[in-house]
């Protein structure tokens, strides 16, 4: 059963680009050993998929090698265990959304000065759980295509998307709901959104540049800024406490 209780509030970041990033920056470096731990349990329930579904991505490597750059010659879904191994990471990636969801959690308490435990990462499998996943679908989706449409879409759509698991989270809402809320904001604030959603993507990938190693420190940034941008537009939400 969830309560709510009253602490002291922290101060909210100001409905600007540079402050909620800040406050994202801020928020992460508090939160960053949670952050680390679920961008570990992603890297390895991913090598158990792929150990389980028979598929060698050294396969694809030699493909690519071998295709002369005419990357269009490689039938890649005669690729022994590939049809498997693309089933089992779109299952893990919806499975993995309530994990997100935890992170943002946790940096609610963090924000709180309230103590953190090793559970609080696992909450979206307790509250919510079914629209969590189904706006993990939905949203997957939608920024999936708008992505594959030379990119530049996605960056535009990305900002109506940014709010949707803190809604999830904190006002226990459906996932038809938390779509609506969150687009609704965009829309009012949609320059400063923008602003925030791209900044908070690149941070998040910059990773890569690190010899690809890096993503693990920064990947998980984005759900910091989630939070902060939520902070910033609906209001710092009061600590969630469960009890049996």
């Amino acid at each position: 059963m969830e309560t709510f209780q009253e602490f002291d509030q922290p101060r909210n970041p100001q409905k600007t680009t540079g402050e909620i990033i800040s406050h994202a920056f801020e928020t992460y470096k508090g939160i960053f050993l949670y952050a680390l731990l679920a961008m570990v349990i992603y890297i390895v329930a991913s090598m158990i998929v792929q150990a389980v579904s028979g598929f060698d991505s050294k396969i694809i490597m030699e493909e690519m090698r071998d295709s002369g750059n005419d990357f269009s010659s490689i039938k890649i879904w005669e690729i022994p265990g590939v049809k498997t191994y693309y089933g089992f990471s779109g299952l893990l990636g919806v499975l993995m959304a309530p994990l997100y969801v935890g992170l943002i959690y946790i940096a609610n308490k963090f924000n709180f000065k309230q103590p953190i435990q090793f559970s609080d990462l696992f909450i979206g499998y307790k509250q919510n759980f079914l629209n969590i996943v189904i706006y993990s679908i939905i949203s997957s989706l939608i920024l999936g295509i708008a992505f594959a449409m030379c990119i530049l879409p996605g960056f535009f759509v990305l900002p109506f998307l940014l709010l949707g698991y803190p809604i999830l989270l904190f006002e226990n809402e459906s996932f038809g709901e938390a779509l609506n809320k969150a687009f609704n904001v965009a829309k009012e604030n949609y320059g400063v959104m923008l602003g925030v959603s791209v900044l908070g993507l690149l941070i998040s990938i910059s990773g890569v540049l690190l010899c690809g190693i890096g993503v693990l420190a920064t990947a998980m940034f984005f759900l910091a800024v989630m939070y902060s941008a939520y902070c910033a537009f609906l209001g710092t939400p009061r600590q969630i406490e469960f009890k049996n």
